[in-house]
């Protein structure tokens, strides 16, 4: 039963991809019949085409310039995200006074501000990271303030009871109680930071796969365009795995155990 159970989850592993391959040709068929321009919707083959007719140096500048604003504004995200949580947890009152703030500017509309960011902190990469810091920190937040609040209290009154000072209540009773959620969180904003190095691109820059989307957009370009986002697609999938991979090596034991 279980090399069953292992070989079924092997198999269950490949699925997307299998489905996705099976797409292709169905998505290159039906463009064909029905006769779809390529402004509209343009075929696998001919985005293939439009791929190979871009130099490959000018798809490594672009990718480069988003994929290096998506990580700085990640990791900055999570440098501020996780002391803040902690003390929120350790504080009713910030809890109550920020977290009100937090939700109203998620609420916000980051294409709507980002103007307003380019106009106050100039057209550099200074908005660009502010624009992906501010679309991944509310997740980081939330999964990691929820993560060291569902620690068991017996635990808390415990260390209380030993007289554990508050930083080894957070780093050793806390923290890994929400190292799961934390890692659910940063799966969630590594998806969100492609999305806000992209809206960032639309509003202010010259390099990146966002700005070659609305080049190629401007220009009719549309198979162009299409071949950009099929590569942005790529580059966020990649960023979601490695954030996996990088619990399975380091955190492996807060994956559930059927993932072994």
């Amino acid at each position: 039963m279980m090399i069953k159970h292992k070989v079924n989850l092997s198999i269950s592993k490949f699925l997307p991809v299998v489905t996705l391959l099976a797409l292709i040709p169905i998505w290159e068929v039906t463009v064909r019949i029905f006769d779809v321009p390529n402004f509209l919707l343009p075929a696998p083959s001919v985005i293939y085409r439009a791929f190979m007719d871009v130099e490959f140096s000018r798809w490594g500048i672009h990718l480069w310039a988003t994929l290096r604003v998506a990580i700085l504004g990640f990791c900055l995200s999570l440098f501020i995200s996780l002391p803040l949580a902690i003390f929120m947890v350790k504080s009713k009152f910030l809890t109550k006074t920020l977290y009100p703030i937090l939700v109203v500017i998620q609420s916000t509309p980051v294409v709507a501000i980002a103007p307003l960011l380019v106009v106050i902190m100039g057209a550099g990469e200074a908005p660009r990271l502010a624009i992906t810091c501010l679309i991944t920190f509310f997740p980081l937040v939330v999964s990691a303030t929820t993560g060291m609040m569902s620690t068991p209290q017996e635990l808390i009154e415990l260390s209380k009871s030993l007289k554990a000072s508050a930083i080894k209540e957070v780093w050793h009773i806390r923290l890994p109680y929400a190292v799961p959620h934390i890692f659910s969180g940063m799966k969630v904003a590594i998806t969100l930071a492609i999305i806000g190095a992209v809206v960032a691109e639309f509003v202010a820059a010259e390099q990146g796969l966002g700005y070659f989307v609305q080049f190629s957009t401007s220009y009719f370009k549309i198979p162009q365009a299409f071949a950009a986002l099929l590569l942005l697609s790529t580059l966020s999938l990649l960023l979601f795995k490695t954030v996996q991979l990088i619990q399975y090596l380091f955190f492996r034991w807060s994956l559930p155990k059927d993932r072994f």
